[in-house]
Protein backbone atom coordinates (compact mmCIF):
# COMPACT_ATOMS: atom_id res chain seq x y z
CA UNK A 1 0.00 0.00 0.00
CA UNK A 2 2.81 2.42 0.89
CA UNK A 3 4.47 1.59 -2.46
CA UNK A 4 1.47 3.21 -4.13
CA UNK A 5 2.03 6.46 -2.28
CA UNK A 6 -0.73 5.97 0.28
CA UNK A 7 -0.21 7.82 3.57
CA UNK A 8 -0.43 5.34 6.44
CA UNK A 9 -1.87 5.75 9.92
CA UNK A 10 -1.48 2.66 12.09
CA UNK A 11 -3.58 1.45 15.00
CA UNK A 12 -2.21 -0.61 17.89
CA UNK A 13 -4.62 -2.10 20.42
CA UNK A 14 -3.02 -2.05 23.86
CA UNK A 15 -4.36 -4.21 26.70
CA UNK A 16 -2.44 -3.18 29.81
CA UNK A 17 -1.82 -4.89 32.24
CA UNK A 18 -2.31 -8.03 30.14
CA UNK A 19 0.19 -6.66 27.65
CA UNK A 20 3.31 -4.74 28.63
CA UNK A 21 4.70 -1.32 27.80
CA UNK A 22 7.45 -3.19 25.98
CA UNK A 23 4.89 -4.62 23.56
CA UNK A 24 3.81 -1.08 22.69
CA UNK A 25 7.44 0.01 22.29
CA UNK A 26 7.98 -2.88 19.87
CA UNK A 27 5.17 -1.56 17.66
CA UNK A 28 6.66 1.94 17.68
CA UNK A 29 10.08 0.51 16.76
CA UNK A 30 8.54 -1.34 13.82
CA UNK A 31 6.75 1.81 12.71
CA UNK A 32 10.03 3.74 12.85
CA UNK A 33 11.65 1.19 10.54
CA UNK A 34 8.70 1.36 8.16
CA UNK A 35 9.12 5.11 7.72
CA UNK A 36 12.05 4.27 5.44
CA UNK A 37 9.46 3.15 2.91
CA UNK A 38 6.53 5.46 3.58
CA UNK A 39 7.92 8.60 5.18
CA UNK A 40 6.32 10.05 8.28
CA UNK A 41 3.85 7.74 10.02
CA UNK A 42 1.21 8.21 12.69
CA UNK A 43 0.56 5.45 15.25
CA UNK A 44 -2.67 5.49 17.23
CA UNK A 45 -2.54 3.46 20.46
CA UNK A 46 -6.01 2.43 21.59
CA UNK A 47 -6.64 1.17 25.11
CA UNK A 48 -8.50 -2.12 24.61
CA UNK A 49 -8.56 -3.64 28.10
CA UNK A 50 -12.10 -2.60 29.05
CA UNK A 51 -13.58 -4.08 25.88
CA UNK A 52 -11.60 -7.32 26.15
CA UNK A 53 -12.67 -7.79 29.76
CA UNK A 54 -16.29 -7.17 28.78
CA UNK A 55 -16.00 -9.76 26.02
CA UNK A 56 -14.53 -12.25 28.50
CA UNK A 57 -17.29 -11.59 31.03
CA UNK A 58 -20.29 -11.49 28.69
CA UNK A 59 -19.69 -13.55 25.55
CA UNK A 60 -19.31 -17.27 24.74
CA UNK A 61 -15.64 -18.28 24.88
CA UNK A 62 -15.53 -19.80 21.40
CA UNK A 63 -16.36 -16.35 19.98
CA UNK A 64 -13.83 -14.30 22.02
CA UNK A 65 -11.32 -13.77 19.20
CA UNK A 66 -13.93 -13.05 16.54
CA UNK A 67 -15.77 -10.55 18.70
CA UNK A 68 -12.50 -8.91 19.70
CA UNK A 69 -11.55 -8.49 16.04
CA UNK A 70 -14.97 -7.07 15.20
CA UNK A 71 -14.49 -4.44 17.91
CA UNK A 72 -11.04 -3.66 16.54
CA UNK A 73 -12.67 -2.98 13.18
CA UNK A 74 -15.45 -0.86 14.69
CA UNK A 75 -12.91 1.27 16.57
CA UNK A 76 -10.63 1.45 13.52
CA UNK A 77 -13.47 2.76 11.40
CA UNK A 78 -14.29 5.45 13.97
CA UNK A 79 -10.64 6.54 14.05
CA UNK A 80 -10.55 6.41 10.24
CA UNK A 81 -13.64 8.61 10.06
CA UNK A 82 -12.00 11.16 12.39
CA UNK A 83 -8.85 11.42 10.26
CA UNK A 84 -10.74 11.10 6.95
CA UNK A 85 -9.01 7.84 6.01
CA UNK A 86 -10.58 6.13 3.01
CA UNK A 87 -9.88 2.47 3.84
CA UNK A 88 -8.64 0.00 6.44
CA UNK A 89 -5.63 -2.23 5.74
CA UNK A 90 -4.89 -5.42 7.68
CA UNK A 91 -2.05 -7.94 7.65
CA UNK A 92 -4.32 -10.98 7.52
CA UNK A 93 -3.53 -13.90 5.26
CA UNK A 94 -6.13 -16.51 4.52
CA UNK A 95 -6.11 -19.59 6.74
CA UNK A 96 -2.99 -18.68 8.74
CA UNK A 97 -4.87 -18.85 12.07
CA UNK A 98 -8.40 -19.73 13.21
CA UNK A 99 -9.64 -16.14 12.96
CA UNK A 100 -8.47 -15.89 9.35
CA UNK A 101 -10.68 -18.46 7.66
CA UNK A 102 -12.82 -17.02 4.88
CA UNK A 103 -15.93 -17.23 7.08
CA UNK A 104 -14.18 -15.57 10.03
CA UNK A 105 -12.82 -12.74 7.88
CA UNK A 106 -16.26 -12.14 6.35
CA UNK A 107 -17.83 -11.89 9.81
CA UNK A 108 -15.07 -9.56 11.01
CA UNK A 109 -15.33 -7.25 8.00
CA UNK A 110 -19.12 -7.08 8.15
CA UNK A 111 -19.04 -4.38 10.86
CA UNK A 112 -17.38 -1.69 8.72
CA UNK A 113 -18.64 0.18 5.70
CA UNK A 114 -15.38 1.46 4.24
CA UNK A 115 -13.12 -0.67 2.02
CA UNK A 116 -10.81 -3.19 3.72
CA UNK A 117 -7.59 -4.19 1.97
CA UNK A 118 -5.58 -7.32 2.81
CA UNK A 119 -2.33 -7.11 0.80
CA UNK A 120 -0.93 -10.34 2.32
CA UNK A 121 -4.11 -12.34 1.81
CA UNK A 122 -2.67 -15.06 -0.46
CA UNK A 123 0.81 -15.33 1.04
CA UNK A 124 1.98 -18.15 3.25
CA UNK A 125 4.03 -17.71 6.41
CA UNK A 126 7.39 -18.26 4.68
CA UNK A 127 6.65 -15.55 2.11
CA UNK A 128 5.71 -13.05 4.82
CA UNK A 129 8.87 -13.90 6.78
CA UNK A 130 10.98 -13.43 3.64
CA UNK A 131 9.54 -9.95 3.14
CA UNK A 132 10.09 -9.04 6.79
CA UNK A 133 13.74 -10.11 6.52
CA UNK A 134 14.18 -8.06 3.36
CA UNK A 135 12.78 -4.90 4.94
CA UNK A 136 14.63 -5.63 8.22
CA UNK A 137 11.59 -5.86 10.50
CA UNK A 138 11.92 -9.58 11.27
CA UNK A 139 14.24 -9.33 14.28
CA UNK A 140 11.98 -6.83 16.02
CA UNK A 141 8.76 -8.61 15.09
CA UNK A 142 9.85 -11.88 16.73
CA UNK A 143 10.66 -10.25 20.08
CA UNK A 144 8.63 -12.23 22.65
CA UNK A 145 6.28 -9.50 23.85
CA UNK A 146 2.60 -10.38 23.98
CA UNK A 147 -0.06 -8.45 22.11
CA UNK A 148 -3.79 -8.11 22.66
CA UNK A 149 -4.50 -11.09 20.38
CA UNK A 150 -2.97 -13.37 23.04
CA UNK A 151 -5.34 -12.12 25.77
CA UNK A 152 -8.25 -14.44 26.71
CA UNK A 153 -7.57 -16.80 23.80
CA UNK A 154 -10.32 -19.44 23.52
CA UNK A 155 -9.37 -23.11 23.79
CA UNK A 156 -11.63 -24.01 20.87
CA UNK A 157 -12.20 -20.94 18.68
CA UNK A 158 -15.11 -20.86 16.25
CA UNK A 159 -13.52 -21.14 12.79
CA UNK A 160 -16.62 -21.09 10.58
CA UNK A 161 -18.93 -18.53 12.19
CA UNK A 162 -22.06 -16.96 10.77
CA UNK A 163 -22.98 -13.31 11.13
CA UNK A 164 -26.19 -14.30 12.93
CA UNK A 165 -24.24 -16.47 15.38
CA UNK A 166 -21.64 -13.84 16.25
CA UNK A 167 -24.25 -11.08 16.55
CA UNK A 168 -26.14 -13.24 19.03
CA UNK A 169 -22.89 -13.87 20.95
CA UNK A 170 -22.28 -10.09 21.18
CA UNK A 171 -25.64 -9.35 22.79
CA UNK A 172 -24.40 -9.99 26.32
CA UNK A 173 -23.29 -6.41 27.02
CA UNK A 174 -23.74 -2.75 26.09
CA UNK A 175 -20.90 -1.78 23.77
CA UNK A 176 -21.39 1.77 22.55
CA UNK A 177 -19.97 3.58 25.58
CA UNK A 178 -16.84 1.38 25.87
CA UNK A 179 -16.16 1.97 22.17
CA UNK A 180 -16.55 5.74 22.64
CA UNK A 181 -14.17 5.67 25.62
CA UNK A 182 -11.59 3.64 23.68
CA UNK A 183 -11.68 6.06 20.74
CA UNK A 184 -11.60 9.14 22.99
CA UNK A 185 -8.60 7.77 24.90
CA UNK A 186 -6.51 7.08 21.81
CA UNK A 187 -2.90 8.23 22.18
CA UNK A 188 -1.38 9.56 18.95
CA UNK A 189 2.35 9.35 18.16
CA UNK A 190 3.79 10.93 15.02
CA UNK A 191 7.00 9.23 13.91
CA UNK A 192 9.27 11.26 11.68
CA UNK A 193 10.87 9.70 8.64
CA UNK A 194 13.79 7.35 9.33
CA UNK A 195 17.20 8.88 8.66
CA UNK A 196 20.40 7.04 7.75
CA UNK A 197 22.44 6.22 10.81
CA UNK A 198 19.43 5.96 13.13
Amino acid sequence: IAKRGVELECIHFFSYPYTSERAKEKVLELAKLMTRYCGRMTVDVVGFTEIQEAIRDNCPEEYFTLIMRRFMMRISQRVADQVKAKALVTGENLGQVASQTMDAMAVTGAVVDIPMFHPLIGMDKDEVIAISRKIETFDISIQPYEDCCTVFTPKHPRTHPTIAGVEKAERGAEWDEPIKRAVAGTKVTVIKAFSKGE
